[in-house]
């Protein structure tokens, strides 16, 4: 079988941007995105959008329902929501959705802040394979990968966002 063409990330973040443009107030939407493409993701989108609050990052670590099988990881970083969760317009931005999980554990992460208003979701690329009903309300990119294919964001020195294609 051979491989996938990786879709272009730079393109996708663009794309992504212009698909939520009309669904997202500045002045009161805030993105929260999942250590760690999400995170770079998000920081795209803020701009991009030209949203007021300033995004947060999440680590969703202590909420996987494989913590007890994964652990900690090395270089773990904390969560930072720079603003009042209690009843916010939340999208929480995450560069590749597969299972689901990652998605249920950032909302259990949220929810220790406080109770938001809305949650949604933005992710560059929907890879299938869900094993939870979550759906994203903005997805840029969708692909079929088979499950022993990982989708991985990277970050070059200068900024520019690519895919890379690694088997597991």
């Amino acid at each position: 079988m051979p491989a996938p063409q990786l879709p272009d990330a730079e393109a996708l973040c663009a794309a992504l941007a212009e698909a939520m443009r009309a669904r997202v107030d500045p002045a009161v939407t805030a993105l929260v995105g999942i250590h760690t493409g999400g995170v770079w993701v998000a920081e795209r989108l803020h701009a991009a959008l030209g949203l007021k609050i300033p995004p947060g990052s999440i680590d969703v670590s202590f909420h996987r329902d494989d913590y007890h099988q994964r652990g900690l990881h090395a270089g773990n970083k904390s969560s930072q929501i720079p603003f009042d969760v209690e009843a916010a317009h939340i999208v929480i931005v995450d560069d590749v959705l597969y299972t689901g999980r990652t998605i249920r554990a950032a909302m259990n992460e949220l929810f220790d802040y406080g109770r938001p208003g809305r949650i949604d979701l933005a992710v560059l690329c929907d890879r299938g394979g869900r094993e939870l009903p979550v759906a994203p309300t903005w997805c840029a990119h969708s692909l079929s990968l088979p499950a022993s294919q990982m989708l991985a964001l990277e970050r070059a020195d200068d900024g520019r966002l690519s895919f890379r294609l690694m088997e597991k």
